[in-house]
């Protein structure tokens, strides 16, 4: 029996270093108005309160810049991930940036506490920085570290002061799980823009890692294939798809970090229904769309309504 949808809006885009994402929603919407494509009236959605006056004014916390708004939105999203799961909801987000994801997964964990969680990335970014390890401060950049209870101290490169690693402790914390997934349970696709302190730690935690030219040698069927194999012990999984996976040249700059070389929509969108056919996906995530940075009138939204519309169908038919 299939699931009722509720798509999640989460227009908070305090965790990039570029503005625009917060629009990314409404983009994607607008694209599927534009297309008579009827997916967000004929299932329910609800928007989460945004936090986006925290981007006028200047940060306290320049190696967790605005760690204290993104706190606010980890206990909101914990909170109705949650609710709709024990709901028997499908829940899809679609969300500014990707910083916020991590409580996305505090919300799954809190909603089966007692079951294992897979994760599947897809991103042209590792995200699994952390305060004591990032360049540029950005929280885009460490999600994952802050549900896996990573601080990766080995690779430290900042002095980070006492007021922010009280609240990095209380990020890694919210629902009361510090380490909300295993690292055997995730696995990144297309991430090829990546610094050495992120390496350090994805080798020294034996992190699984297909590049885009596994996607081709292997295919997506083989590939997702070996992933739900890698993830046969979990018993919910979690798709985390970052527009940024797919390659600017053949979708559009419209995003805040785009890198060369990553998937093809039609790779991208083959990814989310393959991974959205095992029974066990019960989330997934959609993010990054930045309309402002579009040089081509919002076809990175229109990309992304296709990839939307096939979880859609996926899940109303499996």
């Amino acid at each position: 029996m299939s699931k009722s949808i509720t798509f999640l809006i989460n227009k908070s885009e305090i965790t990039a270093g570029t503005r625009g994402a917060s629009l990314g929603p409404d983009a994607i919407m607008t694209a599927a108005r534009k297309k008579e494509s009827y997916i967000f009236g004929e299932n329910q959605v609800e928007k989460l309160q945004n936090v986006n006056t925290f981007l006028d004014k200047p940060t306290q916390y320049p190696y967790a810049k605005r760690i204290d708004g993104l706190l606010a939105i980890y206990e909101a999203l914990n909170e109705k991930v949650s609710s709709l799961l024990k709901s028997d909801q499908f829940p899809i987000i679609l969300a500014a940036d990707h910083g916020s994801a991590g409580g996305t997964i505090a919300g799954i964990k809190s909603a089966f506490p007692d079951k294992r969680i897979g994760v599947v990335w897809i991103d042209a970014h590792a995200d699994i920085h952390t305060p004591y390890t990032t360049p540029s401060g950005n929280m885009h950049g460490m999600p994952l570290a802050s549900v896996m209870n990573i601080d990766n101290l080995e690779s430290k490169i900042n002095k980070v002061d006492d007021k922010t690693v009280a609240l990095w402790e209380q990020l890694k914390n919210v629902g009361g799980v510090t380490q909300k997934i295993n690292p055997e349970d995730l696995v990144y696709i297309a991430v090829r823009d990546t610094e050495k302190q992120e390496e350090a730690v994805i080798e020294r935690l034996g992190l699984k890692w297909y590049t885009v030219q596994d996607v081709r040698n292997l295919g997506v069927w083989t590939l997702v294939n070996n992933i739900n194999t890698q993830l046969a012990n979990c018993d919910v999984i979690y798709v985390s798809f970052d527009v940024d996976s797919m390659d600017p040249e053949l979708t559009s700059h419209g995003t805040g970090t785009p890198v060369p070389h990553g998937l093809t929509p039609q790779e991208a969108q083959d990814l989310l229904v393959h991974l959205t056919s095992n029974p066990k996906t019960a989330c997934v995530e959609v993010v990054e769309v930045n309309p402002c940075l579009d040089e081509k009138v919002n076809t990175m939204a229109e990309i992304t309504l296709g990839v939307v519309e096939s979880v859609v169908n996926v899940v109303k038919n499996r």
